[in-house]
């Protein structure tokens, strides 16, 4: 009752701390990679909290989920009639029906909010560091300036509007429209030039802070008029074609595995330019992007019997037949890395199922090492393969103690008549679509061999900006300027990238407009949170997909949560509702 009292008081104490100034929030240091002592521990203690926190940010149930259950990529049932229900917050939000009481938005707001009072606090301190000369702060102050400015873009994607604050004892300025973006073009526009970028990717750095400069020019448009057409202006897309050209001339590089993107050994990849950097040292450092999506069934760390899914989030058809639009008779796993990696190889004499007695199937497997078998990765459909236990709660090996690999029984469907997990297309607000295998599943991410359980300590940094994304900005600020051969450029030499599995390279597409492009952004960045935001500048948000037909316009911004606005009562007109709420 404690921790749901705390969670209530929580968006309106960080409400009133970044907005109205309080000054008494308790740090906590989060991160333990940034740690030190004397100068060092002033500077690690004021941006670990903020860098541990922004994890909560990006939790599956706070803004990943937002983003993604909001677009056309995600959707998430009450399954079978016992799961995922949560005050009906997933299915509102997916049916752009949601309220300013809504959890899911509630949850976000809190959560960006507070992080930004932690960079405030930071920035505020930091500068002060630098003042009294420790000159080992400058490029953290230089960081937290940063942080702050995508944090107020996460609000402004969400919200249409940003908090102005340079000091924990102010009343923070709310912004909009234009001010908005002048407000984050000075802030980023302060700190590019003289930020370091010889940091790994789990710190903001030169590169990060282009891209973010990038973003915003490339959604000025839509910054402006959140509710109209976007106007986009060619100089806006002129500064898109060069902060990434600086990026893309710079030191990264695309990664030929795309999946590697994704897995424990991320922490490196050249293509990355922002992760929440994540050892497996902390219950924090969290495999919800991989557990959220995947059967409660499949076992995908043999090695810690109690891994597990969850069976929530699945793809939508709609988001399925993109794909299949592109490839036509090709099944797209043929055609496209990005698609689909096979991990678990059935050896053809099991691959048949058809004559197989489902109730006595216990020669039914091939064995493999507890720490080689790996889940597939990309669109998961059909039936799957995993490890089972006995009645004990063990994981079933042969003589030799390798894991025996089955295709999954179905427990947690119990009203589907199916003896094996099978993710079928269909899957809607149904009885029949929202059982629990209903619906494709997202395997992007590497269940963590970190990982002992279905949430914590996960090796696999969670990827906030790379390179794919600074591709296809380049490629659509070429497209909207009438350079397609320039755009067309970009995208073939992005998809000729992912050429780790050479039969499965995409091949170079021989034209572009508007719709293949966008069509293309999806292929790439499916499952990072993207999707909601792809959708309103490229004029998809209002279109009718699986359960969603409401074409409100308004519902591009999501309501502000009431108890925010109520928190602020005390400044009359200080914090108005969006409008359509």
């Amino acid at each position: 009752m404690k921790n749901k009292a705390f969670h209530k008081i929580l968006p309106v104490f960080a409400f009133l701390f970044v907005i109205l100034g309080c000054t008494d929030l308790d740090e906590d240091i989060l991160d333990e990679s940034l740690t030190g002592t004397g100068e060092a521990e002033v500077i690690s203690g004021s941006i670990a909290p903020v860098y541990g926190m922004l994890r909560q940010v990006w939790l599956h149930t706070v803004n990943f989920g937002l983003q993604e259950v909001a677009s056309d990529e995600g959707i998430l049932p009450y399954r079978g009639g016992t799961d995922w229900f949560d005050g009906g917050k997933f299915i509102a939000v997916h049916q752009h029906l949601m309220t300013p009481s809504n959890g899911l938005v509630g949850d976000a707001w809190t959560y960006i909010t507070l992080t930004l009072s932690r960079a405030v606090l930071a920035e505020e301190r930091l500068r002060l560091e630098v003042e009294n000369g420790n000159s080992s702060a400058q490029d953290p102050l230089y960081e937290m300036i940063a942080m702050k400015a995508y944090l107020n873009m996460l609000a402004l994607d969400n919200w249409g509007l940003v908090f102005k604050k340079e000091k924990s004892s102010e009343i923070s300025d709310i912004l909009r429209g234009q001010d908005a973006i002048d407000h984050l073009e000075s802030e980023l526009m302060s700190v590019v030039d003289v930020i370091s970028n010889d940091k790994g990717p789990g710190r903001l750095n030169k590169d990060a802070v282009k891209a973010l400069l990038a973003r915003l020019y490339l959604n000025a448009a839509v910054y402006r008029d959140p509710y109209g057409t976007p106007d986009f202006k060619t100089a806006d897309m002129d500064k898109v074609i060069r902060y990434t050209s600086e990026i893309m001339s710079g030191k990264a590089s695309l990664s030929p595995e795309y999946f590697d993107l994704f897995s424990d050994d991320n922490h490196m990849n050249p293509e990355i330019l922002f992760s929440l950097d994540q050892r497996g040292v902390l219950e924090t450092e969290h495999s919800r992007w991989a557990y959220w999506p995947i059967s409660g069934d499949l076992i995908p760390r043999p090695e810690f019997p109690n891994t597990r899914g969850t069976d929530a989030v699945a793809v939508t058809p709609d988001f399925f037949k993109t794909w299949v639009d592109a490839y036509g008779s090709v099944d797209p796993a043929d055609a496209d890395a990005r698609f689909f990696k096979e991990n678990t190889i059935i050896p053809e004499n099991l691959q048949d199922l058809t004559g197989v007695n489902p109730t006595n199937d216990a020669d039914h497997y091939y064995s493999i090492a507890a720490t080689d078998f790996e889940i597939n990765r990309g669109i998961l459909r059909n039936i799957i393969w995993g490890p089972r236990k006995d009645g004990g709660g063990n994981i079933l090996t042969d003589d030799e103690g390798k894991v025996k690999i089955y295709p999954v029984i179905n427990k947690r469907s119990s009203g589907a008549n199916i003896r094996y997990v099978d993710h079928t297309l269909k899957v809607d607000f149904t009885t029949e679509g929202s059982l629990h295998n209903a619906g494709y599943r997202f395997s992007k991410y590497q269940f963590s061999h970190t990982a002992p359980n279905c949430c914590s300590y996960s090796s696999v940094d969670l990827v906030l900006v790379r390179l794919g994304e600074i591709y296809l900005m380049s490629a659509e600020a070429k497209l909207r300027k009438g350079d397609n051969a320039g755009a067309l450029a970009d995208i073939n030499t992005l998809r000729a990238s992912r050429n780790a599995r050479p039969d499965q390279t995409p091949a170079a597409l021989t034209s572009i407009d508007m719709d293949i492009l966008y069509r293309e952004t999806g292929f790439e960045l499916y499952w990072e949170g993207f999707r909601r935001n792809y959708q309103i500048r490229f004029g998809k948000y209002e279109d009718s997909w699986t359960e969603k037909t409401d074409t409100d316009v308004f519902k591009r911004l999501f309501p502000i949560p009431q108890k925010a606005i109520d928190g602020s009562s005390s400044e009359a007109g200080f914090l108005e509702q969006n409008q359509g709420y």
